[in-house]
């Protein structure tokens, strides 16, 4: 595969879903309707992870007082919990070594604020050569002008934009993984 084609494609192994700051405090003051859409669609993200064995890593911005995850979307199992204070997620050592842990190459990037938190992870994350796939329908910012922005600067810092259906159906690859179906399912609730 070519240097671009391989970027732009999705595998299982050395992805990691990276779930940034959908906080108590936070969420609130997104749009309503915009909020749901991506709770909806982080919320099948994880679900899908755990079926497809994907590490999943959650982080909060200062948790004291922002609050904690919301409830929705609280790491399971599978998941990690990093709290941070920089906006980046790369600005804390202990997601660096979470990231490193997991052996990851590529990051499947969703949460909030996409003008932010989300966007200045992404720059680090690419400034230390990750792959990041941005999940555009899974991101949010409290003003639409924002998440326009932060949409065209990531496309412009090298990310791929990519959607909830797009992942995970690049991650199951074809019809006869053994993930297929239930993957479908969580698909089709959304």
């Amino acid at each position: 595969m070519t240097e671009r084609r391989e970027r732009l494609w999705l595998n299982r192994e050395g992805t990691v879903l990276v779930v940034v700051d959908v906080q108590e405090r936070l969420a609130p003051a997104m749009p309503p309707e915009v909020l749901e859409r991506v709770v909806k669609g982080i919320r099948t993200l994880i679900d899908a992870a755990a079926l497809l064995k994907l590490p999943v890593i959650t982080t909060e911005q200062y948790p004291a007082g922002i609050g904690q995850t919301i409830a929705a979307l609280a790491p399971g199992e599978q998941g990690e919990l990093v709290e941070k204070t920089s906006f980046s997620c790369c600005g804390e050592p202990a997601f660096l070594a979470a990231l490193a842990r997991h052996d990851a190459r590529r990051v499947l990037l969703v949460g909030m604020e996409a003008h932010v938190c989300v966007f200045q992870t992404l720059l680090d994350l690419r400034a230390h050569h990750y792959d990041v796939h941005l999940v555009r329908d899974a991101i949010c910012s409290r003003r639409k002008s924002d998440y326009r922005a932060a949409l065209h600067l990531a496309d412009a810092a090298g990310a791929t934009l990519t959607t909830v259906e797009i992942a995970l159906f690049q991650l199951l690859r074809h019809s006869r993984a053994p993930e297929f179906k239930a993957v479908s399912a969580l698909i089709k609730q959304r």
